[in-house]
């Protein structure tokens, strides 16, 4: 076991199994989660990538309310709870943290962005998101604006697929405001299928497979592979699966 590095925040989480009734049913039973005890963080940035419907969202979630984020997304401070959708995984979870405590910190899930948007105008608090409503901006638009006036240093980030409000471009700005956040000592956990996100220098990255969260290399992931070949034999690979003559 490496060790603890203050700058890290969440050094690792593990799954309380004797606690578990019903290792057979959701969610205890996807392979993001059936066999796994532990899961260690990189001090700086730390992916989960795999196949919907694996877990890794799942897992994402129960670490962000294990934390103290609000389950629909936010800061701690946020309140919002239209549906009681999230899991029982967050109440037999043992987070390890590092001395070193976060002075801030943000969840986000895309499908809720739209509700803490909401209570973010109700309670007109939005100097601290750029001064214009996020209901006033493009779903990408109003997530480049959390990282660039919400997100700040020493703090850490539980984002649940963040690339589905972001074109390609947005997504390189996006590798360039993490790394700022960086180098003011935050950390990321990110569940992702972009293949440019995972690409930050030196992160961990867990591919879920039918054996849990395995590391992996960024160049021995699906995502890599996938859009590697079909950039480089676009036409052949359209010819396949089109079925083209």
């Amino acid at each position: 076991m490496r060790s603890v590095d203050f700058e890290t925040y969440l050094i690792s989480a593990s799954i309380l199994w004797d606690k578990v009734e019903k290792r057979d049913e959701y969610p205890f039973a996807l392979p993001a989660i059936s066999h796994v005890s532990e899961i260690k963080f990189h001090p700086k940035v730390t992916f989960l990538v795999g196949e919907n419907g694996s877990g890794k969202s799942t897992l994402i979630e129960a670490l962000a309310i294990a934390w103290g984020f609000n389950a629909e997304g936010g800061t701690k401070n946020h309140s919002v709870s239209t549906r009681a959708s999230h899991s029982s995984l967050n109440s037999v979870l043992r987070l390890v943290k590092s001395p070193k405590r976060a002075k801030g910190g943000f969840f986000l899930r895309a499908e809720s962005l739209f509700n803490v948007a909401t209570q973010i105008d109700e309670v007109g608090y939005i100097e601290a998101y750029g001064d214009r409503s996020l209901h006033e901006q493009s779903h990408g638009e109003a997530f480049m604006a959390l990282l660039e006036h919400k997100f700040r240093g020493e703090s850490l980030f539980i984002l649940d697929e963040p690339e589905a409000a972001l074109s390609p471009s947005r997504q390189l700005s996006m590798l360039v405001r993490m790394h700022e956040l960086i180098g003011l000592n935050s950390q990321f956990i990110i569940a992702t299928h972009s293949p440019i996100l995972m690409a930050y220098p030196d992160a961990w990255i867990y591919q879920v497979s039918s054996k849990g969260l395995d590391r992996i290399d960024y160049k021995d992931t699906e995502h890599y592979q996938v859009t590697r070949d079909f950039l480089n034999r676009t036409e052949a690979m359209l010819d396949v699966l089109l079925e083209r003559e």
